[in-house]
């Protein structure tokens, strides 16, 4: 597939790029919306439950007697 894209002229290119970052900053702009327009936001139970399932990262100091 990347030979074919090769293969396209630099206009084509140029356009199949500029098409590929306009659907995702698309999509980006309107899935807020229209998960607010179909009642699909989460819960303040359904944010604690994710939370719940979120690695959390714990911090330890090194002594630094028994490092040498």
């Amino acid at each position: 597939m990347l030979k074919a894209y090769k293969n396209l002229s630099s206009k084509t290119r140029l356009g199949v790029g500029v098409a590929i970052i306009a659907w995702g900053a698309g999509g980006l702009m309107l899935t807020d919306p229209l998960e607010k327009s179909l009642g699909l936001t989460p819960t303040e139970e359904d944010k604690a439950e994710l939370d719940k399932y979120t690695p959390k990262i714990i911090t330890v100091e090194k002594d630094e007697k028994e490092a040498k």
